[in-house]
């Protein structure tokens, strides 16, 4: 089968088309023909080893000292159940499913074989492959963040710094879901895209002094940590929590305002590996109450480009890679 092999760490060029062996499902596990797979965050960090200094040596420790240990990359996908291992019984042959590979990854390629208690389910059937390979990262961050982290409540306010991003794009429609008045943050080009994603509120964050104009939010949640915080703690309410899904650690000054305030302060957290989220979102999904925003679509052949894109900055919402057409 064909994949793209990650030769060792750097720009896009280290990705390669290659052709390996087709993976076998063990007793537990699917074979799952990829239709679709995107560039989300996380493989661009991987592959170009974009992580904070003192997370250096472990991080090389956990993904590999000179280029990735699990070479194959792609965090999420979308496709369709070729066989299953002779122990299945949640998941048959044809079935159209969506999953997260965020642990094991190995989603730039034709077939993959994945646990069937693992984070996969059943593909929502009102969205398109491409658009549900968008789906298991970006939307279940989101939704545990702003739900089992931030319980975020009707008529609360709510405020989404980087809200034309892949999460800030599911933050926007999952908190307006939940009933909050949300204020989305983002670049004067993606104001349009924010409003139409429901929001009550879009600020253009290259205005001078724009954090004075905000009023008090019960939950600011960060996407792209470029906010400084002890800006977020001036407009955070007296029980406000603060969401930071781009740090990996917290600050000493978040760590003083966890310690001294009412605040809650939460960053780096992930969400748990298992369908539970998928199975939430699939219904959200087929409510008509949570769309994914594709920026741009691009083959496997296309990826040293896809990843090219990604690294410029400025997507909106979602780059999706088509891996196996499909009809």
């Amino acid at each position: 089968m064909k994949a793209v092999v990650c030769t060792k760490y750097g720009p896009p060029e280290v990705l390669q088309l290659k052709e390996i062996e087709k993976p076998v499902p063990k007793d537990n596990e699917v074979q799952i023909k990829i239709h679709a797979t995107t560039v989300s965050a996380a493989d661009y960090r991987v592959r170009s080893f974009n992580v904070p200094v003192s997370f250096w040596i472990p991080a090389r420790l956990m993904l590999g000292l000179r280029k990735p240990r699990k070479f194959i990359l792609g965090m999420e996908l979308s496709g369709e159940i070729e066989t299953v291992g002779k122990d299945v019984t949640t998941f048959k042959k044809g079935d159209q499913v969506f999953a997260a590979t965020l642990q094991t990854f190995g989603a730039y390629a034709e077939y993959i074989c994945l646990p069937e208690d693992g984070p996969i389910a059943i593909k929502p059937t009102n969205i398109t492959f491409e658009e549900a390979a968008a789906v298991p990262i970006g939307a279940r961050t989101a939704l545990h963040y702003l739900k089992k982290i931030g319980n975020v409540k009707p008529e609360q306010k709510v405020l989404i710094y980087g809200a034309s991003g892949s999460v800030g794009t599911y933050a926007v429609q999952l908190a307006k879901y939940f009933g909050a008045e949300v204020t989305g943050v983002c670049s004067t080009a993606n104001l349009d895209l924010v409003k139409s994603l429901g929001a009550d509120r879009v600020i253009d964050y290259t205005q001078h002094n724009f954090i004075e104009n905000f009023e008090t939010y019960d939950i600011i949640f960060v996407t792209i940590d470029k906010l400084p915080f002890s800006a977020c703690k001036k407009v955070l309410s007296k029980k406000g929590i603060y969401l930071n899904i781009a740090r990996p650690i917290p600050s000493l000054q978040m760590i003083w305002t966890s310690l001294t305030s009412s605040n809650k302060v939460v960053v780096g957290k992930n969400s748990p590996e298992s369908a539970e989220a998928l199975i939430i979102l699939k219904k959200i999904i087929e409510e008509e109450q949570l769309k994914p925003v594709i920026d741009k679509i691009f083959t496997l052949h296309q990826i040293v480009e896809a990843h090219k894109y990604v690294d410029r900055g400025h997507k909106k919402g979602n780059v999706v890679i088509v891996v196996n057409e499909y009809n």
